[in-house]
């Protein structure tokens, strides 16, 4: 891996190559995505059969759009009975994990006849997408369903894209089943975003749509935000290590690489203040990356954003960290939790040398759909929130209104918005 010293100009060279990444810049594909997005607005099910032919090599109609109970069943007779154990474990974490976001709806009342409070009811129709092929994740299955689950959404739909037999990935098909999803749809791309966004004969329209995808999904979810809630749109994988002269070398390149090998747009990062770790930290990513089975894309990955900065100083390092502002960000040092006191912006934090990256994919509970390129400056992780709706309730008598008429009534025509001050004024002729 590059080594670079940290400095002003190097920071703000890397800030820029990494934005080369985002979502914001995949413009020359947005005109085919709304082109997608409005056929299938207007066409619905046609669409949706011809697109799947096109792009899926898959004849579907409006009976076999729809994944049936059999084909469920033949997945689990398909995927290893231990697998399928440790999924229902990881779920059992998420679950537990998500239960304790939840929040009550509340009311308060006062003795001056005002009554105020928040109401919360979950969305009614969730969709979920998820890739299908080689970038088949069912721990993305279970953490998108399962936070909708934990909130009390009524009703969920996946969609997903059948190979051109018309199956779908049984790994996916387990997931959705042990999360407590079996309305699961054959469709994928930017077609099944807009079939979800604005319903067709075959599937129904969703109040919000989560879930990862391709350059296609994240623009068609960009192209159908208003129309429908979503949960973000997700740029490439990422990970940043903070690492001081403690931390083990081959710990901290094994962590870089279990990024580097999502696709060749992951970023990879290590930000030390020892020259020495870094270069260890180097040679050992050369020594891991000639025997794992991605190597391709690693070296890709790591060619385009693979690095390793020094810092002066710890402090130097921290404040780099907060401006990188990456999804996943190790904490490898002395003191993991001292130096969690000053981070301000990463999606998830691992703290300490058995806290790995892949601990947060996979099990222990956090929700892995986390805010990339730099958006976590803004955003947070998929969470319960997320399928919730904050409803503000207000009641007062007429006592407690007479006292403060006259504010409201000034402040409106201050605005000059008169018929605000008189739906006020009339209570009181």
């Amino acid at each position: 891996m590059r080594i670079v010293e940290l400095t002003e100009e190097s920071r703000n060279n890397l800030l820029a190559n990494l934005l080369k990444r985002s979502p914001a810049s995949y413009g020359k594909y947005e005109q085919t995505v709304n082109n997608i997005v409005d056929r299938v607005r207007r066409e619905g099910d046609q669409a949706l059969f011809e697109l799947t032919r096109e792009f899926d090599k898959c004849d579907l109609n409006a009976q076999s759009i729809r994944v049936t109970d059999e084909e469920i069943e033949e997945a689990y007779s398909q995927i290893d009975p231990e697998f399928v154990t440790v999924m229902k474990k990881s779920a059992a974490n998420i679950t537990a994990f998500h239960e304790k976001q939840m929040h009550n709806s509340w009311i308060l009342p006062n003795d001056n006849g005002t009554i105020l409070g928040q109401k919360i009811t979950p969305v009614e129709i969730s969709g979920v997408y998820v890739p299908g092929g080689k970038a088949a994740y069912p721990s993305s299955v279970l953490m998108n369903i399962l936070p909708a689950k934990v909130a009390g959404v009524s009703r969920i739909i996946m969609t997903t894209p059948p190979n051109a037999s018309g199956k779908v990935n049984p790994g996916t098909l387990v997931a959705a089943d042990i999360a407590g999803v079996r309305e699961i749809y054959k469709v994928g791309g930017a077609q099944a975003i807009a079939a979800m966004a604005f319903g067709t004969e075959s599937i129904p329209k969703v109040d919000k749509i989560t879930g990862p995808g391709n350059i296609f999904v994240a623009l068609a979810k960009k192209a159908c935000f208003g129309y429908v809630s979503i949960d973000s749109i997700a740029g490439p994988s990422e990970i940043l290590v903070l690492a001081d002269g403690t931390a083990p070398p081959r710990y901290v390149a094994a962590d870089l690489l279990s990024q580097a090998e999502h696709d060749e747009l992951a970023s990879a990062i290590l930000i030390t203040s020892s020259r020495e770790l870094a270069e260890k930290v180097s040679k050992e990513v050369d020594e891991f990356t000639e025997q794992l089975s991605r190597k391709e894309i690693i070296v890709k990955s790591l060619e385009n954003y693979g690095y390793i900065l020094i810092a002066e100083t710890m402090e130097q390092a921290i404040d780099a960290a907060n401006e990188i502002a990456s999804e996943h960000l190790e904490i490898l040092t002395a003191d993991p939790y001292q130096v969690m006191t000053k981070i301000k912006n990463a999606g998830a934090i691992f703290l300490g040398e058995y806290s790995s990256e892949p601990l947060g994919d996979y099990f222990a509970g956090p929700n892995h759909i986390l805010p990339t390129n730099g958006t976590a400056k803004f955003f947070s992780p998929l969470n319960v929130d997320d399928f919730l709706k904050k409803t503000s309730i207000i009641s007062y008598s007429r006592d407690a209104l007479e006292k403060v008429h006259k504010d409201i009534e000034l402040f409106a025509e201050k605005e000059g918005l008169t018929a605000h001050a008189n739906s006020i004024k009339v209570r009181f002729e």
